[in-house]
């Protein structure tokens, strides 16, 4: 069966990747925590450790927070996940039930 390669982002590496970008630019935790306006720093510190990522909102402000697009903030795993032929052929036959928005989307993926 044919596979498709599906990207993985790494959390750890990605959670060091926004600690040295935070640094870099001169910010603190407290200042990211006042831009994003939480009432506490746990968030961010969940982050840095690699324990959660951002949510697509946030990965943007931190973008523009940092100057940099958000694929500079996300590292790869180096590794993928494999998606086989008979998952695909599930998405076709279930079509029904996946909301337009995920068939663009799994139509985009399978296009590049």
């Amino acid at each position: 069966m044919p596979s498709i390669r599906f990207p993985v982002i790494d959390p750890e590496a990605t959670g060091a990747n926004i600690l040295r970008l935070r640094r870099e630019r001169g910010f603190t935790v407290r200042d990211l925590q006042q831009y994003f306006g939480f009432e506490e720093p746990q968030a961010i510190y969940k982050w840095q450790r690699g324990q959660s990522l951002p949510s697509v909102d946030n990965l943007y402000a931190l973008s523009v927070l940092f100057g940099v697009p958000m694929n500079d903030i996300l590292v790869s795993s180096g590794q993928s996940l494999y998606i086989t032929a008979y998952e695909q052929q599930a998405v076709a036959c279930c079509s029904a039930f996946i909301s337009p928005w995920a068939q663009r989307a799994w139509q985009n993926f399978e296009a590049a």
